[in-house]
């Protein structure tokens, strides 16, 4: 088996390289994203912004700096995650991600996220929610975790976003507050899985999931009942890292 970091240090080489749209032509540096090869928590954000452009690290300008903040107070060092973007290189003025850049990005992200193998994943703004929970809104469903597959998503605000916007800083650190207690039910969660596997090698009857282990169920309701009707109206949420002074692009 290929090991992860030769793995990720390969796709690191290739995005510093990549002409696969139109925004390597006004990258100053492409952003891979960094941190250990066997992380067991993986935080994606949007995109670079201008200070990440300039140093091709992920989270290092004002934002970052805000989210190395909400990090420690929940007691998770930023040296024990991986930090990626859904797109490595900046969009020009901080806009939006266009789709086929995001196409361009995706198996970058992909392979990333195959050779890490998290148990966790919190993605950080609407367009890497949307990558994993489409259709919804962040304002209905941040804070609220999905088990997809064999990962615990947890959809939150960009910390741009709360910067920006301070009506969302509240919520942000609220569920920034509550990763210990997800990591804890991610960790117990695997643990019976486990069990639940070995247990026929051992001769014994596998148990039942509870409806804490189903698949696809937030804290708080099922992901199928969170319809449009249903949904709040969109909160608008400052996009990527955009710590640019003169660049206060909301949407």
């Amino acid at each position: 088996m290929t090991d992860a970091k030769q793995t990720l240090d390969e796709i690191a080489s290739e995005v510093s390289g990549c002409t696969k749209c139109l925004l390597s032509a006004s990258r100053k540096k492409a952003v891979p994203g960094e941190g250990p090869a066997h992380a067991e928590m993986m935080l994606i954000g949007e995109g670079p912004g201008f200070y990440e452009n300039q140093e091709g690290r992920p989270f290092v300008g004002t934002s970052g700096q805000y989210l190395d903040e909400l990090l420690q107070k929940a007691g998770v060092a930023r040296k024990d995650v991986f930090i990626t973007n859904v797109v490595k290189c900046r969009p020009p003025g901080n806009r939006d991600p266009l789709p086929e850049e995001l196409a361009a990005c995706n198996s970058y992200l992909e392979r990333q996220i195959e050779a890490i193998d998290p148990l966790i994943i919190v993605t950080l703004g609407r367009y890497s929610m949307a990558k994993f929970l489409p259709n919804v809104k962040i304002s209905a469903i941040h804070g609220r975790p999905a088990w997809i597959g064999k990962r615990l998503v947890i959809p939150m605000f960009h910390p741009a976003a709360a910067l920006h916007q301070p009506s969302l800083k509240a919520s942000l650190e609220r569920d920034f507050a509550r990763l210990p207690e997800w990591i804890q039910d991610a960790r117990a969660h695997q643990a019976d899985h486990m069990a639940a596997v070995s247990a026929p090698q051992a001769g014994l009857e596998p148990q039942k999931p509870t409806a804490s282990q189903s698949p696809m169920l937030f804290q708080g309701g099922l992901f199928a009942d969170l319809t449009p009707e249903a949904q709040p109206p969109e909160v608008e949420e400052v996009k990527k890292q955009g710590d640019e002074p003169t660049q206060l692009s909301l949407f």
